[in-house]
């Protein structure tokens, strides 16, 4: 099978600081990636290595066979909720349009009638083409969740990248949300970092743990030791909603 992703002895340092270090660690075409671990464990540090965005220490990493960067049609991201700021006086339609700019280009470059009918059509893909005119600031949390994915979208990636999809959303939201993310699933890769347990769904096929290195790499099912050495203490959680738990039951000390 296509291995979408190949990260091999992967380490970033900020100055003598380390953010991750030898992560290893093989995405196949077609899975359902989740990554957890704690606030400043290193998994926004992942994906920002992943698409090139900030330099490698040691190691490597390939999308498809390349260096990150080199085939960026391939690739769709999704950023922090947190990190955009929707006081900006732009309308749904020209976020997810920005999705099309090509490398260089302005904000402000023009777009041609295949862009506004790609960009559309990726509003409708996440059921928010009623909202095109409206202005982000008006948006809910969920509904602009649904745009950043619509505008990574635009592209046709075959890998969907996402870190903390659904943060800053309500419950309903992040049901819809993995909803829709089981159905692009079915065409593409996807890869969903997060901090809270309770985001890894049915949905998910694979789990990584993550905390500066590689804890965990298998089946969304976790037992207390690896929870114990990724977060530093015991955990005992169920996840609601879902049918499976995320940790197995505790056994009896011997």
């Amino acid at each position: 099978m296509e291995t979408a992703i190949h990260i091999n002895n992967l380490a970033v340092y900020y100055g003598g600081t380390a953010a991750i270090t030898n992560v290893c660690l093989d995405v196949i075409q077609g899975e359902f990636l989740g990554i957890i671990g704690p606030n400043g464990g290193g998994k926004s540090t992942l994906l920002k290595a992943i698409l090139g965005l900030i330099p490698i220490t040691t190691g490597s990493v390939q999308i498809y066979g390349h260096l990150p960067g080199k085939n960026r049609s391939a690739v769709g991201y999704v950023p922090q909720f947190a990190t955009m700021d929707r006081r900006f006086p732009i309308s749904a339609m020209e976020v997810v349009l920005t999705g099309r700019l090509k490398q260089g280009l302005s904000l402000f470059a023009k777009y041609s009638h295949e862009d506004n009918e790609i960009a559309y059509e990726q509003l409708r893909r996440v059921g928010i083409e009623h909202l095109a005119k409206r202005q982000i600031s008006e948006l809910s949390g969920g509904e602009f969740q649904r745009l950043l994915i619509a505008r990574a979208l635009t592209v046709h990636p075959k890998l969907l990248l996402l870190d903390e999809p659904t943060a800053s959303v309500d419950v309903n939201s992040r049901e819809q949300i993995f909803s829709m993310l089981k159905e692009l699933n079915k065409e593409m890769t996807i890869v969903l970092v997060t901090h809270d347990l309770l985001a890894i769904s049915s949905e998910v096929k694979k789990l990584a743990c993550l905390n500066k290195k590689l804890v965990y790499h298998g089946e969304p099912q976790l037992n207390e030791h690896i929870v114990k050495e990724l977060y530093g203490c015991p955990v005992d959680l169920l996840a609601h909603g879902v049918p499976h738990r995320v940790l197995k039951e505790h056994e009896e000390d011997a």
